[in-house]
């Protein structure tokens, strides 16, 4: 695959998924909400480790700079 995640893009995921891990292990978010927002996390910490957006793609958006996304 086509690396179209910048640098910042990636942080501000990893920086999210952490987020939200601190919330689901201090009890601030429970049930449904933990779920669906710990799914999101994952899929965030996947593509950015990763470096691909699968949701950029058909748009052909890259964040990367200096840099396009191939179709």
């Amino acid at each position: 695959m086509t690396k179209n995640m910048g640098f910042f893009d990636r942080v501000i995921r990893v920086l999210a998924a952490l987020f939200v891990g601190i919330l689901f292990i201090t009890g601030q978010i429970s049930g449904l909400t933990a779920w669906i927002l710990g799914t999101v996390s994952v899929i965030f910490l996947l593509t950015s480790a990763v470096g691909t957006c699968p949701l950029y793609l058909p748009f052909g958006l890259s964040t990367r700079t200096g840099r396009k996304a191939k179709a």
